[in-house]
């Protein structure tokens, strides 16, 4: 065999750039064709020269801005990495229906190294290998060569820039009012090209979080003090239960045709059943859940930042802790007692670094006790979380079968799936019923309640789509949805004048969200501060 066939082929780095542009936006962006498609297949006329130019388009785009960037000693790197994260993001969004907007990019960074590995499967490799690592191979052979002069690689550089430039032109030319129809019409389509978007939104998560200069911290709420507790009066536990992707609609206190909740059953707990989270993803919904601001006016820079509910509790003098099986309390409980789970210390409880959530209420009692005054404990479930749901629960407490013990979820058949879903459920409701029994324990020392609400919700198929952390203004209710469950302790209800049936009526009929939740808890711990609004405080019309 001639020998010529074996040698590295040399390239200029703009002609690579313009190769890599054509393979990324014919390769990584099936998930955005078919999203085009669905919207071609409602409308009643479509100009097949419109369709043809699309990918046309994007591959002028891209080598604009890698022709413009493609230099010899950085073309290789550059070019590498983009096929590697454009795999993945390619991957995650064909698998899941998952957009990598601002949101899921600040998720994706603040996810903890088991939670990440969680996503790893064959399938995973398998696309990675026949996708990104081939390519850079063939990458990684090509010699790259340049003009003997800068002028004349400046030459050659402006004349693919040029060569980009005319073909955008041309096709806005002939069809910039399809373009203009379609895009305003449906501007989430920007979010799916890949790569520019998930570069600029990591740009921007970046930019935000290391490079500008810190928003300086604001205190609100140092006014807080809460009424005084008489000498004799036993203190107040209130336990705070923030869950992981559980959605209301497969709880069977909210019309659920399975018997997910059958621990609490027992318990009188009282469901708030029309419940919107601020968020798709924990890393906006849970600092927003403990932030006075409300959703439509939630700035995630600016709640890390200034004082949230655990902060104005300890202003008033409640003794808190916060108890955590979830990666971290996303800045929430940065200046508070905060107790991660360590999976060594818990053998029992944990397997592969991962735990189930009955861990939390190892020295529950003891460390209650070691408080002060009224209390306030936050456990932050792992919950529902996937894609491994199997790793959840404890395999013992595996009531709906064949479950979905594969982290290949999409490879499940759509039962499996909701199987192994409902079984981190109605693990949840265990460990709901397993603390419920702690505080009952206590009744002699504390007045004690619970109050559990999830962060968000998640998608099992529905329309494509997996998992959660869709722009929220195109997320299905199945990922906006959650649970908020409620037990008070009789001693409880008489302290604060709790009108039962007025709740239990306002959980059927009212529509609630995570903006609720801030001022409900000042409300119920008789918090007085001037940030309390008693519209938004869900106790205040059933208190006697």
């Amino acid at each position: 065999m001639n020998a010529r066939w074996f040698r590295s082929p040399t390239l200029h780095p703009c002609t690579l750039a313009l190769a890599v542009s054509a393979y990324i936006a014919l390769a990584f962006n099936l998930p955005f064709y078919l999203a085009l498609e669905r919207i071609f297949q409602q409308l009643e006329h479509v100009d097949y020269g419109f369709v043809a130019s699309i990918p046309l388009f994007v591959i002028a785009v891209l080598n604009l801005v890698l022709a413009l960037c493609c230099w010899k000693g950085i073309t290789k790197p550059l070019v590498i990495m983009l096929i590697i994260s454009s795999s993945l993001v390619s991957y995650t969004m064909l698998t899941y229906g998952v957009v990598f907007d601002y949101g899921m990019i600040e998720n994706l960074f603040e996810t903890n190294p088991a939670e990440a590995g969680s996503y790893l499967n064959l399938n995973v490799v398998l696309w990675l290998t026949i996708t990104a690592l081939l390519p850079t191979l063939v990458v990684c052979r090509v010699r790259l060569c340049q003009r003997q002069t800068l002028a004349g690689e400046l030459l050659h550089k402006a004349a693919s820039v040029t060569l980009s430039v005319l073909c955008v032109l041309a096709i806005a030319f002939f069809y910039y009012k399809d373009y203009s129809s379609v895009g305003r019409n449906n501007s989430y389509l920007k979010t799916m090209i890949v790569p520019t978007h998930f570069i600029y939104s990591s740009a921007k998560y970046i930019n935000n979080t290391f490079l500008t200069t810190p928003v300086p911290f604001e205190t609100l709420g140092q006014d807080a003090s809460q009424s005084p507790l008489a000498a004799d009066a036993k203190p107040t536990l209130m336990v705070i239960v923030v869950g992981e992707t559980a959605r209301s609609m497969n709880l069977a206190y909210n019309g659920y045709s399975r018997p997910t909740t059958p621990f609490t059953q027992d318990k009188n707990l009282i469901s708030m059943k029309r419940v919107s989270s601020c968020g798709t993803a924990t890393a906006v919904s849970v600092p927003c859940l403990f932030s006075p601001q409300t959703r439509s006016g939630f700035d995630g820079k600016r709640a890390r930042n200034q004082s949230n509910l655990m902060d104005i509790f300890g202003y008033a003098g409640i003794d808190s802790v916060w108890k955590d099986n979830d990666g971290g309390s996303k800045g929430v409980a940065k200046r508070m007692s905060y107790l991660p789970v360590d999976p060594s210390a818990h053998p029992q409880f944990c397997e592969g670094g991962v735990c189930v959530d009955e861990v939390l209420l190892e020295d529950f009692d003891t460390q209650i006790d070691a408080m002060q005054g009224n209390r306030v404990v936050v456990l932050h479930l792992i919950g529902s979380h996937g894609p491994t749901y199997y790793q959840r629960y404890p395999q013992s407490m595996a009531a709906f079968t064949p479950a979905c013990n594969s982290n290949n979820i999409e490879t499940c058949t759509e039962q499996e799936l909701v199987n192994v879903y409902d079984n981190t459920i109605r693990y949840t409701d265990y460990v709901l019923n397993q603390t419920i029994k702690r505080l009952q324990g206590m009744s002699d020392r504390y007045k004690t309640a619970l109050v559990y609400l999830s962060d968000h919700g998640e998608s099992l198929g529905e329309n494509g789509l997996y998992l959660h952390g869709f722009p929220y203004g195109l997320a299905p209710k199945q990922q906006t949805t959650v649970p908020w469950l409620m037990w008070f302790s009789d001693a409880f209800s008489r302290d604060k004048g709790i009108d039962r049936q007025c709740l239990v009526k306002k959980g059927e009929q009212a529509e609630l969200s995570h903006d609720n939740f801030f001022h409900s808890m000042l409300g119920i711990m008789d918090v007085h501060t001037s940030l309390y609004q008693p519209q938004l405080d869900l106790f205040a019309d059933c208190r006697q």
